[in-house]
């Protein structure tokens, strides 16, 4: 494999498969989701070996050293070659659950009855409509 001289560091966030794609990445570092020594750092920011960055995503904490630098996205198992992931084991345990527990749809397949299951009720019911 090649050696990379450097790397910006959403291609590498990429690359290491902490976010889905590239454009994800860079808006994690506009938003603030990455930081280095508690400071935010730009999307076009070049890694260096021994790097420690503080990551948010939706679904946990990370705190990763770069170890190798990656510019091109390899398999998962590949992939965490290039990064140590010192992440305290208390944030490993507190991973997040989705917030968004009530979007305001009714889940597919549970609610009012159809039409179907309403005489079906009824019948089970005793058919009070005779009084």
């Amino acid at each position: 494999m090649k050696e990379v001289e450097k790397v910006r560091l959403d291609k590498y966030l990429w690359s290491i498969r902490i976010f889905k794609s590239r454009s994800l990445a860079s808006a994690g570092c506009e938003s603030g989701r990455v930081k280095m020594n508690g400071a935010i750092v730009k999307a076009s920011r070049n890694v260096a070996v021994n790097d420690v960055y503080e990551i948010r995503t939706e679904g946990r904490k990370w705190v990763i050293q770069v170890t190798a630098l990656l510019a091109n996205r390899l398999q998962y198992t590949e992939a965490i070659k290039f990064y140590n992931d010192i992440t305290p084991e208390e944030d490993k345990a507190q991973e997040r659950q989705a917030s968004v527990f009530q979007t305001g749809k009714r889940p597919s397949k549970i609610g009012r009855p159809t039409k179907k299951e309403r005489r079906e009720l009824d019948d089970f019911m005793g058919g009070e409509e005779d009084l």
